[in-house]
């Protein structure tokens, strides 16, 4: 991986000031808020990352010139072209978890007694590996997000002809159940393999939707998405963007020797 592949956005040549906190020790500052959950303003400055301060509006500058989503696009290449992806179906469901200081995309959670919270929409390849969480209001319907979350997959190079962004099928619970979602799915050349309300389950559709609670057993072990602390939807986007390249850097290597 080069660092010209992921640009961090540039400094001004003769800003006023002190010279600016580097940039990898910023970035270890957001990692270690991002696994230990620990509030901004107790960010322990003798472990040389900056102020929590400092971490923090970098965390919104890197977001704001798209540097996690291009590295997470960036490993989901190489995963491409180590043949680690699995196109033969995706996975989508959704998530609910808390919003202690409300915000952005959040609302009353049907399931947490009207508690405010949101809800993560992810689609994952059939081995678990994230392609794009959506993060919306708790109270936001599962099936409305179908599209936007087969829309949302970028497209992955890392092989000779055109990026592919389309898998083959997409599996989904009766949450996903919707005749319009299903024509257009097929519209796509995808097929739709989603349980219909009323109706028994499709026979071993769970053995193969499992991978994607775990890529939110995953997602959420990263202590600061298990309960959403952001106001501002674009941090929080941002810590979903560097979790989700950081679970398929962990699977990349788990595929070279």
């Amino acid at each position: 991986m080069r660092p010209a592949d992921t640009p961090l956005p540039p400094w001004p040549q003769q800003a006023p000031g002190p010279k600016p906190v580097d940039d990898r020790l910023c970035l270890q500052g957001i990692l270690y808020v991002l696994h230990n959950d620990v509030s901004w303003q107790l960010l322990p400055l003798e472990l040389g990352f900056g102020s929590g301060q400092t971490c923090w509006r970098r965390l919104g500058r890197q977001h704001e010139a798209g540097v996690f989503e291009k590295l997470h696009h960036l490993l989901l290449a190489e995963q491409h072209a180590a043949d680690a992806l699995d196109w033969t179906r995706a996975c989508v469901d959704a998530s609910r978890i808390r919003a202690k200081k409300k915000g952005e995309a959040t609302g009353p959670s049907p399931v947490d007694r009207g508690k405010t919270g949101s809800e993560h929409h992810l689609i994952c390849d059939g081995h678990g590996t994230p392609f794009k969480v959506i993060t919306t209001a708790a109270d936001v319907n599962d099936v409305t997000q179908t599209l936007a979350l087969v829309e949302g997959v970028p497209p992955v190079a890392g092989k000779p002809g055109r990026p592919r962004r389309r898998p083959d099928a997409l599996l989904g619970d009766k949450g996903y159940d919707s005749n319009p979602n299903r024509r257009e799915l097929r519209r796509r050349r995808i097929l739709p393999v989603i349980s219909r309300k009323g109706a028994p389950n499709i026979k071993g559709l769970g053995k193969l939707r499992y991978v994607v609670e775990q890529t939110f057993s995953l997602l959420h072990h990263f202590k600061r998405l298990a309960v959403r602390w952001e106001r501002r939807l674009d941090l929080h986007d941002a810590f979903v963007s560097l979790a989700g390249g950081l679970i398929c850097w962990r699977r990349l290597k788990k595929t070279r020797p």
